[in-house]
């Protein structure tokens, strides 16, 4: 097992926003979380890598507890998470950005061979190397996002809501790279609101509704799911 969340619970002050959830990712997979805004999603990412301190249980990854870890001593470990709004540095270049990604290592060589891998992913990026991220749209700004989160060499990516703010068209290719970044090798857990979008690329998926899981099951169930067709496929 890869990723193994069991009992989580987490508070903002008296606000219970994780409630007893637990579920896992194997090694090769794409996960997904669907849900609506406030569901808990984003709060579950930041609970693994460890921006949040659960009150209860437990995080483990390849069988190692990491569930009171600093972040800089997670994402050594072989987890990265690409957060929602992308949040890159806006005055540094693309390189620089990038450059961010791989803060945790150290050899020049291996740090350029991974650059290298993110361009075969995201082309645009290598024409815009030296172009300050601010400066980019909305789509390539999420490409450099993903760029920077591989840049540590991540056994596990996490991705909250890669979909956010961009054209039909971007989302086809944002998922299109999903697809390939984990044909290469990189399990996914994938927080997204666009919960077709989501299906048509994981193989299993949990639902959240206000901090607990309600459904879980492979992506085809899901789909054929009366629930989760009516709440979120629209229809």
């Amino acid at each position: 097992m890869l990723l193994q969340v069991e009992n989580l619970h987490v508070y903002y002050g008296a606000i219970h926003a994780l409630q007893g959830i637990s579920f896992s990712v194997e090694q090769g997979e794409i996960v997904t979380l669907i849900g609506a805004n406030g569901a808990g999603k984003s709060t579950t990412l930041k609970s693994i890598c460890g921006l949040l301190r659960p009150r209860e249980g437990t995080v483990r990854f390849r069988d190692q507890e990491i569930t009171r870890l600093p972040v800089h001593k997670i994402v050594p470990l072989g987890i990265s998470q690409v957060p929602e709004g992308r949040r890159i540095f806006a005055p540094l270049t693309v390189r620089e950005n990038l450059e961010m990604g791989a803060f945790t290592r150290s050899d020049p060589k291996e740090i350029a061979a991974s650059m290298e891998r993110v361009f075969t992913s995201f082309p645009r990026l290598k024409e815009r190397l030296n172009q300050a991220g601010g400066t980019l749209s909305g789509g390539e700004q999420q490409m450099l996002a993903m760029g920077r989160g591989l840049m540590s060499r991540p056994e596990l990516l996490l991705l909250d809501e890669p979909s956010m703010g961009l054209s039909p068209i971007l989302v086809e290719e944002i998922f299109r790279i999903i697809q390939e970044i984990n044909q290469q090798g990189t399990s996914i857990l994938l927080v997204e609101q666009n919960a077709h979008m989501a299906l048509s690329v994981a193989s299993r998926g949990y639902v959240l509704e206000t901090g607990r899981i309600v459904l879980e099951g492979s992506a085809a169930e899901l789909r054929e799911n009366a629930q989760v067709r009516a709440a979120y496929l629209g229809g």
